[in-house]
């Protein structure tokens, strides 16, 4: 049993989520005291009720990518099953009711539940198909949910284009629903809360408390041991696949809610990366084997207060930095993930060459970045500071290196 597996089995929290519970606090208390306009100060339900709101739609498929992770598995798809099951739920509606569709009218709960179980049934069929495609076929996942996350989209705007066609005059990019029942689930904030907590605890569970759970650990940790000591792998791919790819379209569903459309060209895109970067951040390792359900849940809420912080204190254009955002986290959460597993052994991280380039890179980005948020001169000295900083750690490497030899 790995390290992960021992730690989520004991207790439900460990070192690594206090710690972030503990940085969450303190990116909540900078953004009130740097927000000019004081927002949550003077608003500060609005403010809670977004961020709950964004956390709980990405912390659902967030959990299935951890499950994925955690097996030693990558998905990459989840952009693109959030996209393509929104368009199953959207196109069963307006196909069963689709004068009702066309005038805004409520197409009544059979209809919604309907498209409900259709979108996690396409789920269900997308998850049974990358394990296929890894177990039988012997594609790596990168390749296996590379492909899905390209295709599904595409197709999606096809069958919009289709469905669309056989019910009003001419082919649109989009499906609307206005039905306010079903807006509701979203728009009521605590049904998808609900949801969140209710995937948590049965993750939490089955992760911690289950055979299946200490397998999925196993194969993580090594598959060709988890193989050899008579578990079924291909089975737990399966499992570890399909709830990735239900989780995601459930969350489709919720987010086709919440925008009272299906657009399959924006919906969706880039939040892949979110949901690796949520559990990665919540102290899942690449590499398999490692990783909590509560770590997972506590990186969705920092990722999305650190972008409502970018949001409150920039304003004007904020959105633009927010994948600059989530990639820097990915980053730095797994550097500090290597880290933690190699203990205290030193390591050089500007070695040579390389690491001088590498080195000066990192000290013009931070620059540019500066020059960008806050001015010229802000860019100046930000590029001054990364760079001496740089070269005193550089320094001090070299040192240690000189000390470390025999």
């Amino acid at each position: 049993m790995s390290a992960g597996s021992q730690l989520v089995s004991r207790w439900p929290v460990g070192r690594n989520e206090l710690g972030l519970a503990a940085t969450i606090v303190m990116v909540v208390a900078l953004t009130a005291a740097f927000d000019s306009s004081h927002n949550y100060w003077h608003n500060p339900w609005p403010s809670a009720v977004d961020i709950t709101r964004q956390v709980s739609l990405l912390g659902i498929f967030a959990l299935g990518s951890a499950i994925v992770i955690i097996s030693g598995g990558i998905d990459l798809s989840c952009g693109s099953v959030i996209v393509f099951s929104g368009t199953v739920c959207g196109s069963i509606m307006l196909l069963l009711a689709p004068e009702a569709m066309k005038t805004s009218e409520p197409v009544g709960g059979t209809v919604i539940a309907a498209a409900i179980a259709g979108s996690l049934l396409a789920g269900f069929l997308i998850g049974s198909l990358h394990a296929w495609l890894i177990t039988v076929v012997g594609l790596p996942p990168f390749v296996a949910t590379l492909a899905t996350l390209v295709g599904l989209r595409s197709l999606s705007r096809s069958v919009v284009d289709k469905v669309t066609a056989s019910v009003f005059p001419y082919p649109k990019a989009q499906i609307d629903t206005h039905d306010e029942t079903f807006r509701y689930l979203a728009t009521s904030i605590w049904i998808p809360a609900l949801v969140l907590l209710v995937l948590a605890a049965v993750a939490w569970l089955i992760l911690s408390r289950t055979v299946l759970g200490r397998h999925l650990y196993a194969l993580g940790g090594n598959e060709e041991a988890a193989r050899l000591s008579g578990i079924r792998t291909d089975r737990l791919k399966w499992f570890a696949y399909c709830a990735g790819a239900m989780t995601s379209a459930l969350a489709g569903v919720f987010y086709v809610s919440s925008n009272s459309s299906v657009e399959p060209q924006t919906l969706g895109r880039g939040y892949e990366l979110n949901a690796i970067a949520a559990a990665v951040v919540g102290g899942c390792s690449l590499q398999g084997g490692v990783g909590t359900v509560p770590g997972t849940v506590l990186g969705v809420v920092f990722l999305r207060v650190v972008i409502d912080a970018v949001a409150k204190i920039i304003k004007v254009g904020a959105d633009v930095y927010e994948g600059m955002i989530v990639g820097t986290l990915v980053v730095l959460a797994v550097a500090l993930s290597g880290l933690r597993v190699e203990g205290r052994t030193r390591k050089e991280f500007f070695p040579g060459a390389l690491g001088f380039v590498a080195g000066l890179t990192l000290a013009l980005l931070a620059g540019v970045v500066a020059a960008l948020l806050a001015g010229q001169q802000a860019g100046t000295a930000t590029l001054v500071v990364a760079t001496s900083s740089l070269i005193a750690l550089r320094l001090w490497e070299r040192r240690g290196a000189r000390r470390a030899l025999p």
